[in-house]
């Protein structure tokens, strides 16, 4: 029989492997996080800043403004551009070969809301904009740096402002600009889609012109996008739909245990009655 020190050095012993025990799956599970501390948005564990400079390759070009003007010609274009089997020339500054950073927004993997890969060297990051802060510092050198690929230079022609993210407050509205955008934007629509070339062009030509351009005035008028853009699935719908789905099986379950359980008891109390019932005198 076990003396009580030798019981209590035996139960010292267990805590002391459980003790390592958990140390050791605590670092192997941080060493193997996919968003380790190093990953979070800096570069530090990568290169030096000196390092970093001299990657770096000096664009002037918004990417923030280049992302929101493909946005709308994602949203507000393309889609009728693929319904008329149209492809845009190389020439149109709206080809995806025009985007500076058209290479780098496709490697983007959006893995989770708080997750985002690079699709080049697989790093990890907690928001998109580390995400860029990492392109500009790392793989800048895959750019194809050429002023005339600035998507940002066509945002005034495309409303990009109403499709940012932060928006800055109304002002009036400046006829010589919105003249100047209106220029721009007619200057789009003849060289991406020359009219009389075929009928698909001449019908984009038109669409394009109602789409973006009517919209440059001061004067009220049409709204830009009037022609409505790509149509999405409501994801409040379909995320109730799938849980719907997932939930009836459940709930016909539950329907089902309850409805025995009160047969069984229905059952029982009859034996109950039977057996507690007198028997009539003859």
């Amino acid at each position: 029989m076990e003396t009580l020190p030798q019981i209590r050095a035996k139960n010292s012993y267990i805590l002391l492997l459980s003790f390592l025990l958990i140390t050791v799956l605590s670092s192997s599970i941080s060493a193997t996080s996919p968003l380790s501390q190093s990953d979070q948005g800096t570069e530090q564990h990568a290169t030096s800043p000196e390092q970093d400079k001299s990657h770096v390759h000096e664009v002037h070009c918004s990417r923030e403004r280049s992302r929101a003007a493909w946005k709308v010609i994602e949203e507000y274009l393309l889609p009728f551009v693929e319904k008329e089997k149209y492809e845009l020339p190389r020439q149109c500054r709206l080809h995806p070969s025009n985007d500076i950073f058209r290479d780098q927004e496709e490697h983007k993997i959006h893995l989770d809301v708080n997750e985002w890969r690079c699709g080049y060297c697989k790093k990890s990051f907690r928001a998109e904009k580390f995400l860029d802060q990492h392109f500009d510092n790392r793989h800048s050198n895959l750019l194809d740096v050429d002023h005339s690929k600035c998507l940002a230079d066509v945002c005034g022609a495309l409303h990009c402002d109403l499709v940012m993210e932060f928006k800055s407050k109304k002002t009036k509205c400046n006829p010589a600009a919105a003249a100047r955008n209106r220029h721009l934007c007619e200057g789009l629509a003849d060289k991406c889609f020359p009219a009389n070339q075929d009928p698909s062009a001449t019908r984009l030509h038109e669409l394009f012109l109602r789409q973006f351009c009517d919209a440059h005035t001061c004067s009220g008028g049409r709204k830009p996008f009037s022609r409505g853009g790509k149509k999405h699935t409501n994801r409040f719908y379909l995320a109730a739909s799938v849980l719907t789905l997932m939930l009836l099986p459940l709930f016909y379950l539950i329907v089902y245990l309850y409805q025995r359980e009160m047969k069984r008891g229905t059952q029982e109390l009859k034996r109950i009655t039977k057996v507690g019932r007198k028997a009539k005198p003859s």
